[in-house]
């Protein structure tokens, strides 16, 4: 196994969010399903943005948040994620290289623009997303750097990416280069609608050892199993072989494996304001644990800890060192 240079390689959408809030009226009013991910056209993204309140713009993506969670962490963290040469593209490029975040995947000349998911934060903290995708449709095979596969102890997909057919081809030549070099992949169902998609696909990739590690909320827990009942959900999930972590919002996580299942506590907060990355920075703080060799536990409470700041502003990346909050939770990661 050659020597590590980075803890977590994120393969995902590169986006940038566009974020306001809103009142459960204008879900209504645009027929939009509250705390759902919607795929839409280019022409559907500019009426929403002509219609929704004042709006905040910040680089986004779900395994590109989780990179960025690493590093303020104080990790060593990649991405490989597509963009366009255009404006907005120049942003995420700019904004997740600033933190530290190694992202060298190369920008396409034509085509869509650069993606971007309009966020709609209700007074409850729920958000419920509008993805243009655009250039992250472009991601494929060629894009995956061996190198930067076989330097990252674990590498990590968003369920997101699974929708175009090439990028699904690149997750699977990402993944067989991390095994061939003895490091672990993960991936995280991000959505219950996504998974109702591509149900057998995901539960395949358990199957056929593509997976190592799972990350699930108990909505896209059920719906991978197709069933209402969570305890049902988690059994089969147990009779995987791959390590289970699943997110329970206020009540904690849940680290579930062939031995068996172990809750962790959510870390405490002072005011809830938006949920949108809270998954992605729980994650970030789980996987740097694990490639630190931290015991599960410890993992969750460190992923725990990353998603309780990113819940109590708003967007989904952290505004404070995740490092410093760390020490002084007495979570340290050598």
């Amino acid at each position: 196994m050659a020597n590590h240079t980075h803890d977590v390689l994120g393969i995902g959408n590169a986006i940038v969010d566009v974020l306001a809030h809103t009142e459960d009226d204008f879900l209504i009013a645009n027929q939009l399903a509250k705390g759902s991910m919607r795929l839409i056209d280019e022409t559907e993204a500019e009426r929403l943005y002509g219609a929704m309140g004042p709006a905040i713009i910040i680089s986004g993506g779900s395994a590109a948040n989780t990179t960025v969670g690493i590093a303020s962490l104080g990790g060593k963290a990649a991405f490989i994620g597509k963009v366009r040469q255009d404006a907005v593209g120049d942003v995420f490029t700019h904004d997740i290289r600033a933190i530290g975040v190694h992202f060298e995947t190369h920008r396409s000349v034509e085509g869509p623009a650069t993606a971007r998911s309009f966020i709609l934060v209700t007074p409850d903290g729920e958000r419920t997303m509008n993805t243009y995708l655009g250039a992250c449709q472009l991601l494929g095979p060629d894009d995956i750097d061996d190198t930067l596969v076989e330097a990252s102890k674990i590498t990590y997909l968003e369920g997101y990416l699974w929708d175009p057919p090439d990028a699904k081809d690149a997750f699977r030549k990402a993944a067989g280069i991390a095994h061939r070099a003895g490091r672990k992949v993960s991936i995280t169902l991000s959505d219950s609608f996504c998974v109702d998609r591509y149900r057998d696909e995901f539960r395949e990739l358990l199957r056929d050892k593509t997976i190592d590690i799972l990350f699930a909320n108990e909505h896209e827990l059920k719906s991978l199993y197709a069933t209402s009942d969570f305890d049902s959900a988690l059994a089969a999930l147990r009779q995987e072989g791959a390590l289970g972590v699943v997110t329970r919002s206020e009540h904690g996580s849940l680290i579930v494996s062939h031995e068996g299942t172990k809750a962790v506590a959510a870390h405490p907060i002072e005011t809830l304001v938006d949920t949108t990355g809270a998954g992605d920075l729980f994650a970030a703080g789980f996987l740097l644990g694990l490639a630190r060799g931290i015991d599960h536990e410890n993992c969750a409470r460190m992923g725990a800890l990353a998603a309780s700041e990113v819940i109590q502003h708003l967007g989904a990346r952290p505004q404070t060192s995740l490092k410093d909050l760390a020490a002084e939770s007495g979570l340290t990661i050598s």
